[in-house]
């Protein structure tokens, strides 16, 4: 895996397990991972006032494609106000888009792909009182815990935070070797 690297976007405001169980998984299974925050500084405050280190800042992070393969976005509030608000990373979400680089968004971080276009004719979920936004935006609504569409994979919320940590997992090494990472973090 090491030429592929994962971004995990922390802004002020994530949900903070939306954000951790996927850095947590992507170790446990090897896939490098970079949390990224999107301010000047690495010292992100979550929605719970978890203080979360980063190992970057967007002003210091190479978004070249040989520098990270897949964009993760965790969701929460005001989280996801303010990853949307973020104009270099909007640019890069809709360059790797266009790329037909993967892009994966949790809980209401969904909504911030459908802004762009991202997810106009493709399957996707979202928090449930955010799925008028993607619906309006041309996205083929799911209620599954997590949806992948070709490269891109979204899914609901907290509750499906390890899921969709998983379906990363899945994406890079396949579902045998995402299965075996379950039932190592003994996943019911």
């Amino acid at each position: 895996m090491d030429e592929k690297r994962v971004a995990v976007f922390i802004a002020d405001g994530l949900e903070e397990i939306e954000g951790l169980t996927v850095v947590d998984i992507l170790y446990r299974a090897g896939i490098p991972c970079d949390t990224v925050s999107i301010t000047g500084s690495t010292l992100v405050t979550s929605s719970h006032n978890v203080r979360i280190v980063c190992d970057t800042s967007i002003d210091d992070a190479d978004f070249s494609f040989d520098a990270y393969d897949m964009l993760v976005l965790p969701g929460g509030m005001p989280g996801t106000t303010n990853l949307a608000a973020c104009a270099p990373l909007c640019a890069e979400l809709s360059a790797h888009a266009a790329a037909g680089r993967p892009l994966a968004a949790i809980c209401a971080a969904p909504t911030i792909l459908a802004g762009l276009g991202i997810l106009e004719g493709k399957h996707a979920c979202c928090f449930p009182s955010r799925e008028d936004e993607l619906v309006q935006a041309g996205a083929i609504l799911s209620h599954d815990a997590v949806v992948r569409d070709g490269s891109i994979i979204t899914s609901r919320g907290m509750g499906t935070a390890l899921d969709f940590a998983l379906a990363i997992v899945a994406f890079y090494q396949g579902d045998e070797a995402a299965a075996a990472l379950a039932k190592a973090v003994v996943k019911q």
